[in-house]
Order: C-alpha cells, then sequence, then structure tokens
C-alpha cells in the first residue's frame, strides 16, 4: 500500500521559535551578514512568520509638525539649521491642523500616526500643544508615535500619561562611526532617552541609517546595540541614506541594495518580535526590492507622498503592490478597488517627509 507524503510546510517542525536576546556577539552578527543570501533571506523569513503574519504590513503615516532650524548637526538631515537645503522654516503646527491630517491619514489606511518636530529637545512650554495633539489623535482610535528629540524624565512621563504608544529615537548608526556624523549630540544621550521613554512605559522605537559611508562593521554595530538594549524596541526603523543637496552627504556613493536587504533581514532575525519598518529612502526602491524586502522581513511602511522633509512613493503605488502580492495593511483590509481618490488626495499635501526618523 503506497503512502502519499504531503508537502512540508514553510515553517517546518524543525524550525522552533528562537528565544529573545539581548547578548549577541560581534562574531556572531558579522556570521548572518556573511551567510549566502538565500540562505540569509529563508532564515529571516522563517523566523519572520512565526512572531507575525507575513501578508500583512503595518502602515503608518509621518507628519512633520514642526519643520526646519535643527541646531543639531546631523550630515545627513535637510532640517538642519546648519545647512543651506532651501527647506522652509515652519512653526509647530497647530492641533486643529494635525487632527485633521491625521483623520485623512485614517481614511487612506493609516493606522499608526507618527508626529516629528525638528527640535534638539522639546521645551516644556511647548508641551502642553504637544499632549493636546497626542490625545486628540489616540481619540481617533490610532496609534500615536513622537519623535521630538532628546526628552527629560518628566515629559516622557507626560507623553506617556496623555497615551503616547512609542517614542522614536534613532540610533543613526554604531557608537564608532557615529562621531562622523553628529557632533552636537553624544550616543549615550540618544540612549538616555531612550531608557527615560522606556522606563516610562511607552514602547521604544530605535533604529538607523544605512548607506553614510560607514562600514559592514558599523551596520553589525548598530544592530547589536539595538537588539542588546535591555528590551528590544518594539518598532525597528531601517532608513536608506536620502541624499539631499546642500548637506555634507549629497554626494554619498549608491548603497548597494543586496546590502540594505541583508540589514532588514539580519534585524528580522535579532529582534525577531519587533515590527521592521522600511523608512526614508524607499521612492529609490522598485517594486521587486520592495517585495524582497518584505520577504527578508519588512512589516512596517510610512505611507503617503512625503517623509518628513523628503520624497516617499505615491500611497495609491504601495497600494498596487500590496495586491498583487497579496499583502493586506495590517488591521485594516483595503478593497484596492475600492480605493478612494479623496483619500489620496488628502494624503497628497499631508506629508512633509523628512530625512526621517
Amino acid at each position: 500500500m503506497s503512502q502519499t507524503t504531503s508537502s512540508p510546510s514553510l515553517v517546518s517542525a524543525d524550525i522552533s521559535t528562537p528565544a529573545l536576546r539581548n547578548d549577541w556577539s560581534r562574531s556572531e552578527v558579522s556570521a548572518l551578514f556573511s551567510m549566502p543570501f538565500n540562505d540569509l533571506i529563508f532564515k529571516a523569513q522563517s523566523i519572520h512568520r512565526l512572531n507575525f503574519d507575513p501578508n500583512e504590513v503595518q502602515v503608518s503615516t509621518l507628519l512633520s509638525i514642526k519643520t526646519g532650524a535643527c541646531p543639531e548637526d546631523c550630515k545627513y538631515c535637510p532640517q538642519s539649521t546648519r545647512y543651506d537645503t532651501g527647506l522652509e522654516v515652519e512653526q509647530l503646527m497647530e492641533v486643529e491642523k494635525v487632527l485633521k491630517e491625521a483623520q485623512a491619514a485614517k481614511s487612506a489606511g493609516s493606522t499608526r500616526f507618527c508626529m516629528g518636530a525638528a527640535w534638539r529637545s522639546p521645551k516644556d512650554r511647548d508641551m502642553p500643544k504637544v499632549i493636546a495633539m497626542v490625545e486628540g489623535v489616540k481619540a481617533m482610535g490610532l496609534e500615536t508615535c513622537m519623535t521630538l528629540g532628546m526628552l527629560k524624565p518628566h515629559q516622557a512621563s507626560a507623553l506617556s500619561e496623555a497615551g503616547l504608544d512609542y517614542y522614536n529615537h534613532n540610533l543613526d548608526t554604531s557608537p564608532e562611526y557615529y562621531g562622523d556624523i553628529i557632533t552636537t549630540r553624544t550616543y549615550q544621550d540618544r540612549l538616555d532617552t531612550l531608557h527615560h521613554v522606556r522606563e516610562a512605559g511607552i514602547n521604544v522605537c530605535s533604529g538607523g541609517i544605512v548607506g553614510m559611508g560607514e562600514s559592514i562593521n558599523d551596520r553589525v554595530g548598530l544592530l547589536i546595540e539595538l537588539a542588546n538594549m535591555p528590551e528590544h524596541p518594539q518598532s525597528v526603523p531601517i532608513n536608506r541614506l536620502v541624499r539631499v543637496e546642500g548637506t555634507p552627504m549629497a554626494d554619498e556613493e549608491d548603497f548597494d541594495n543586496f546590502d540594505f536587504i541583508r540589514t532588514i533581514a539580519v534585524a528580522r532575525i535579532m529582534m525577531p518580535k519587533s515590527y521592521v519598518r522600511l523608512s526614508a529612502g524607499r521612492e529609490t526602491m522598485n517594486e521587486e526590492m520592495h517585495a524582497l524586502v518584505y520577504f527578508a522581513g519588512a512589516n512596517s511602511i510610512f505611507y503617503g507622498e512625503k517623509l518628513l522633509t523628503t520624497p516617499n512613493p505615491e500611497a495609491n503605488k504601495d497600494l498596487d503592490l500590496f495586491e498583487r502580492l497579496g499583502i493586506s495593511p495590517e488591521g485594516k483590509q483595503i478593497d484596492p478597488s475600492q480605493r478612494v481618490e479623496d483619500a489620496a488626495k488628502q494624503t497628497s499635501d499631508l506629508f512633509y517627509n523628512a530625512a526621517s526618523n
């Protein structure tokens, strides 16, 4: 009597859920980056589908609530007052306008609304308005995220009491390369802010930027810093450098596509329960590369035509690709045939894109 053997599932029985680790060594992470590409992507996808629906992507919107005139000297950022990038400075936005744009973002399919201000750190006099923004967006049923620069403990506590879900503060790169990119705040300053955020009970959103001339050892170092935190960041944005005229990095060489995909895959393996977000730099990626990056474990994007002050793919392009790949926005089933041009229109002037947090 013959027996039929069923095809093995994509997640075979011998793939166990990896334990969350905070003790990654440099040699281990370097070995991941050195794996054959197919093996690395398969490993990342296998781990990804143990923790997330592989056919869902979290859709977030990023709005600049205060643009330009930042005193920091981050070499990649068009919002620094030190560089002549032609960026128009805008003061802190009124609460009503922020809430109007949050509602438009929700209508367009976003489930998380992120607000970014180009500050070194917020002043206490600005906090009541910022808190009103958080409370108003939260009342719409959206998750809330903010990036305001360095925070003091009492400011983190106030944001927590207002209901802020996530606070974004990136490490940008490795501790060793950091001083080549930024001199106006230290690596420890960034770690201190993340500590204050975590202590206040707010989810941490922290990642970095690749393509700034760093070495592979710096990418290894960045991911070790993130994964060896006391608790993994709940959201890990991986930005690809957006070269902006007027900044010191305007003429930086193109970053290799496969190195970017490898970085996403290694982040997914090291932080299996974190959202890994495609952040700045997506507008230069074609559809095939987007598909590969989703397969490597990225499961969050910013949606809308601007990312603070830099370009982002058009909203309908993302929905078209989702449809072709069989991907749904997390928490919201969008029927592409019912895409409302009104929603796309509303998003068109929404998002001032930034070199992003």
